[in-house]
């Protein structure tokens, strides 16, 4: 790949209304040196990008933001990943909304024979300690990538877990390269990459940790892996919205259970429940119905079809979840991508909003990842 390559991918990045869904559409039909290089009238006559995205294109020029971040790539000796290269993630391209660029630091194999994800609470109990290294532990035969998020907490054990038992282990971050959050978790992250992990990113050198970034981010995680494990979470939060992108996505989740009282029990309780994860107990749960032992991967039965709640009354909505209902009004179940592609928003904002849906009795979940109006 040559600089001028880069430069174009880096701009694509760049352009206002244009999303990793729109990116892919317009890489079904042009190289990225050519999307620039395309009149207006061909491109608003593509399905998904129309005049007012045709427009961004022709009038994007902040090709020097482009050209500042790759000094920065070169300096720091940075590997970035575009849809089309070798080495991007390949459990990614199966997302409608896959980062079009990537930027990683390391040296483990993304498209490694068997990856996880493992998430959960920033204030973990040691119940959910434990059961992390040992789950771990338990795994370091198998020779898998672990992936998390670099947080507090259950991330920050199941990456140091990893390092112990010498697997290699990527952290996922909201934000650039250029900084490390929490900074207490500098010197872990320099552990990532030394000890044949690293550290991988969509956000460029110059984007602060923004609260909206790790939704965003959590799709990655969910993405990349084969199977995304909860070990400890409340009912709401970031890993309960990982475990509905994996969901989303077509990946296992597994949920380690706990105690019907404790609250940092409740998420993974609740989606043992809902038939949204399979409960885990120890690793030969997962090797067994990763069927890993023989490198080929078992059917597993769908759940059953949730029983129907009582729906609360006077509830209220916010925008996102009046667009899911009314698209669930239209018929009487609704695939998930559907749902991703007609509404219009990212991955983790649908994934939000249908979680709470659940939680609130309006919405239901259904085997083959279909949901419908209670």
């Amino acid at each position: 790949m040559t600089s001028n390559d880069l430069l174009y991918q880096l701009s694509l990045t760049l352009i206002p209304n244009i999303g990793p869904v729109q990116a892919k559409i317009l890489l079904q039909h042009f190289d990225v040196a050519e999307i620039f290089k395309t009149k207006k009238t061909e491109l608003e006559k593509i399905e998904g990008i129309g005049s007012v995205r045709a427009f961004s294109i022709k009038e994007f020029s902040d090709f020097n933001k482009a050209e500042e971040e790759i000094k920065f790539i070169e300096k720091y000796k940075i590997n970035p990943l575009f849809l089309t290269d070798k080495e991007y993630p390949k459990r990614l391209l199966n997302c409608y909304d896959s980062p079009t660029l990537l930027y990683y630091k390391g040296t483990a194999d993304l498209n490694t024979s068997k990856i996880i994800a493992i998430v959960g609470t920033r204030s973990h109990t040691d119940y959910g300690k434990q059961a992390t290294e040992k789950l771990i532990k338990e795994l370091a035969a198998q020779n898998i990538l672990v992936v998390s998020g670099l947080a507090f907490g259950i991330d920050a054990i199941a990456h140091k877990s990893a390092i112990k038992n010498q697997l290699p282990t990527v952290g996922v971050l909201g934000h650039g390269l250029d900084q490390i959050y929490p900074s207490e978790h500098s010197n872990l992250a320099k552990d990532l990459i030394k000890y044949k992990g690293g550290l991988l990113t969509e956000f460029r050198s110059d984007t602060k940790p923004d609260k909206h970034n790790f939704p965003t981010r959590n799709r990655i995680v969910a993405g990349m892996s084969d199977a995304t494990i909860v070990i400890e979470t409340g009912i709401k939060g970031g890993s309960m919205i990982t475990a509905e992108l994996a969901n989303g996505y077509n990946k296992d989740v597994f949920a380690l259970p706990g105690k019907v009282t404790d609250s940092k029990s409740a998420g993974c309780n609740y989606l043992i429940k809902k038939n949204k994860a399979m409960l885990l107990t120890d690793a030969q749960d997962l090797i067994e119905i990763m069927n890993w032992e023989d490198k080929a991967k078992k059917n597993v039965s769908p759940g059953q079809t949730r029983k129907k709640g009582q729906r609360e009354l006077f509830i209220e909505l916010t925008n996102e979840e009046k667009i899911v209902v009314g698209i669930l009004a239209e018929k009487e179940s609704v695939a998930i991508d559907e749902i991703n592609i007609k509404s219009g928003l990212s991955s983790s904002t649908v994934a939000a909003a249908i979680l709470n849906l659940e939680l609130q009795n309006v919405v239901l979940s259904l085997p083959g990842k279909l949901y419908q109006l209670a």
